[in-house]
């Protein structure tokens, strides 16, 4: 003290603004989080049980304690307790925002959500009945859970903490020696277990797996158990003997290593022992060893040294340094021999490596705040490398387990019901996408729709994560609308598959009321009613009456079919030849005029829909019980037909008339004319006809809005010349159109 005055020696003040300094440092920062996020969810969690009968409070403790364990940071740590808090809180995302940020109250309640979707899901796969097979429920389980992780995946601090918390329910039940639920291990076994070694955190991936297949198959894991601790001591001491003389003589080399006994691992062992058949004694790597150095080139020199030292076994080489595991794991792995025999596996690493083969992806990722630009709310600790190499894992678990070959973020999303079932969609799927992938029936009678219980437009897309609630009418079906690609009411191909399917079904009732119409006016007006309708319908080629309805009512047939289906069959000629009956007048052709190739005689029916004559491309179609109807090759009733029943298309021919004179046969042909109504215009037309010296037996005509439609039935001994008197028809002032019918 100098006049009074307290003098701070230097040292004081430097003492000082170190202290200030920790304390504002990012990681004191973090530690102050997890402190107050205890104390914040102590007093809410104190008392209370989670549903496997763990204290609530002692479970948060165990998953924070895995969390650091594999390198989280106090930050992640925190929303182990944020999570259990949240069910006690009356306005969570309020309440813990407030105290903790917007980040970290994300975290907690979609944690927090995915754990009550998984219970929901858990509960409704219990077995109805005490004897249901196991195994099946296991599947459908395992697989819901598989879909909720890669819905809440976009965010990596949710997998994580849901890995954390699996591994501590399996502790718990290890501890006071009481199995979980069966469906609890196997989601352990075949869902958290696969996704922690995609993540590369074998921590966690070999604990699980232990614990699983300790309550899976009870006896099998007592059995392996036991045959560890019989010669424990003895592998001990060997494993030691050659552990120290590894690290001594690796030393005297000049290498900076680390040599360490590996643990065993249950599973491990009996998948070697399952997959290789072989017998517990014959397991390489229950005598295992690991070398740790710092560079790739010295992995490589103790690799060189072990096999100069050891008799190695080349089939059990592996080289996962130059080849790595897809999900990044690297390492050197050898299995030798010493001189009395024994085998051991030794695995060579570099420091870095075994970092990550520790902790995966955990060792290479912070869990901060990262704004918009960051992978949910997470950025890379390192560089974007790191990021990417995250999400490529999630990506590979994902086809490890589903076989599926899109991407989860490129083309897929995942939404739940309001009973938690999980619906699969195509990305930018909308609620009506999500009605009609539930039931075709919700579909088609949607008609409003929640998002998170927020009333939304029925063409609103959807994102992974939300529940979806369809609000429907009790009868209806789907808007036209649904349909228009501008309006995106409809992504997924199935959806849209199913509106058109019901629209087609529309139209089809509608085509089937106007052939049914038809056809039965038809029959009024021949005056026919004793041919059955299913008689009708089969001679055609259709299967119930209701095929031949739709058929006319979309004109894929015609009237005239129809007509001459119910036309009594002319008399079978009683000889073969001759097949031409000669007349002292012209007649109309009979199907006499037609050879059946390769047939003998067959009664065939000359076809009235497109009246052939010769030269004509013609073929039959076999009729049931009236012969083979003969039709022009373009005839398109004949093509419908033969679309239909390829098998009874056959061959026909013209037979070759005996003469061509006033005797000869002659044909029925119809001509279509359009032209512009005025007046003498059938005057003209006739003339032209009397011209040509063709017989016209019938004419039908129609005006509509001064254009006249006219069929003239006329008798020619062939086609030919039709062709010309239908180009003498074309030079008729005001004809606009001429063709064969």
């Amino acid at each position: 003290m100098i006049g009074g005055t307290v003098t701070e020696a230097p040292q004081a003040r430097a003492s000082a603004a170190a202290i200030h300094a920790a304390l504002d440092s990012p990681q004191a920062h973090d530690e102050l989080a997890l402190q107050r996020a205890r104390a914040f969810a102590e007093p809410l969690l104190a008392g209370e049980r989670l549903d496997t009968g763990e204290p609530a409070l002692d479970h948060a403790d165990g998953v924070a304690a895995i969390l650091q364990r594999i390198g989280a940071t106090a930050e992640l740590r925190a929303c182990a307790y944020l999570v259990y808090a949240v069910g006690f809180l009356a306005r969570p995302r309020e309440s813990i925002a407030k105290a903790f940020g917007e980040a970290l109250a994300d975290v907690a309640l979609e944690t927090h959500k995915l754990i009550q979707l998984q219970r929901q899901a858990r509960l409704r796969a219990q077995p109805a009945q005490p004897g249901a097979p196991a195994s099946e429920l296991d599947r459908a389980q395992t697989e819901n859970v598989r879909k909720m992780l890669l819905a809440f995946s976009r965010d990596l601090r949710v997998v994580l903490l849901r890995l954390a918390s699996r591994l501590q329910t399996l502790r718990y039940h290890a501890a006071v020696k009481q199995p979980p639920p069966r469906v609890v291990a196997s989601e352990a076994m075949h869902v958290f277990a696969p996704l922690a070694n995609r993540l590369g955190i074998w921590q966690l991936k070999w604990e699980l797996e232990d614990l699983a297949f300790r309550f899976l198959e009870p006896q099998t894991y007592k059995e392996i158990a036991r045959l560890l601790d019989e010669k424990r001591a003895e592998r001990e001491s060997v494993v030691e003997q050659v552990r120290q003389r590894l690290e001594r003589e690796l030393r005297a080399l000049g290498l900076d290593v680390q040599v360490q006994g590996r643990p065993k691992h249950i599973v491990s062992i009996v998948k070697k022992m399952r997959g290789k058949g072989l017998a517990f004694d014959q397991v390489y790597d229950l005598r295992a060893l690991r070398v740790i150095v710092d560079t790739v080139e010295a992995c490589y020199r103790v690799l060189a040294w072990v096999h100069e030292h050891f008799t190695p076994l080349p089939e059990e080489f592996d080289d996962y340094i130059a080849r790595p595991k897809p999900n990044g794991y690297q390492s050197l792995h050898t299995v030798v021999r010493d001189e009395q025999g024994r085998t051991f596996e030794i695995q060579i690493r570099t420091r870095a490596m075994h970092e990550h083969a520790e902790h995966g992806v955990a060792a290479h990722w912070a869990y901060k705040e990262a704004g918009t630009k960051g992978y949910a709310g997470v950025t890379a600790a390192s560089s974007y490398d790191a990021k990417i190499a995250v999400l490529r894992q999630l990506l590979a678990w994902q086809r490890d387990l589903s076989g599926m070959a899109h991407g989860l973020f490129d083309d897929t999303i995942y939404v739940f019901t309001p009973q938690a079932a999980i619906v699969e969609l195509p990305k930018g799927a909308t609620p009506v996408d999500f009605a009609y992938a539930v039931h075709t029936d919700l579909g088609h009678r949607c008609r409003g729709a929640r998002v998170d219980g927020q009333m939304v437009p029925l063409n609103t897309p959807l994102s992974t994560g939300q529940t979806v609630e369809i609000i429907a009418a009790k009868e209806g079906g789907p808007s036209r609308d649904w349909l228009n690609p501008e309006a995106g009411y409809l992504v997924s191909h199935r959806a849209k598959a199913k509106v058109r399917a019901w629209f087609n079904h529309l139209a089809a009732q509608e085509n089937i009321a106007r052939g049914r119409e038809q056809v039965e006016r038809l029959l009024q007006r021949e005056g026919n009613r004793t041919t059955s309708l299913e008689a009708l319908a089969e001679a055609l080629g259709f299967d119930t009456p209701e095929g031949l309805f739709e058929a006319v009512g979309k004109e894929a047939i015609t009237l005239r079919a129809v007509e001459q289906a119910l036309a009594p069959p002319p008399a079978a000629a009683a000889e073969p030849a001759p097949l031409v009956v000669k007349k002292a007048r012209p007649a109309a052709a009979r199907a006499g005029d037609v050879l059946v190739v390769g047939v003998g005689s067959l009664m065939t029916t000359l076809a009235r829909c497109c009246k052939p004559a010769p030269p004509d491309d013609i073929r039959g179609f076999v009729t049931r019980g009236k012969g083979v109807s003969v039709h022009r090759a373009d005839c398109p009733d004949f093509a419908a037909l033969a679309a239909r029943q390829p098998h009874r298309v056959i061959d026909v021919a013209w037979a070759a008339a005996p003469s061509d004179g006033p005797h000869g046969p002659v044909y029925a042909v119809d001509v279509g004319v359009q032209a512009q109504d005025r007046q003498g215009l059938l005057r003209d037309i006739s003339e032209a006809f009397a011209r040509e010296k063709i017989n016209v037996v019938g004419v039908q005509t129609q005006t509509v809005k001064d254009t006249a439609w006219m069929t003239f039935t006329v008798e020619v001994s062939d086609a030919s010349r039709v062709a010309r008197v239908m180009a003498v028809l074309a030079d008729v002032p005001g004809v606009l159109k001429v063709w064969r019918r």
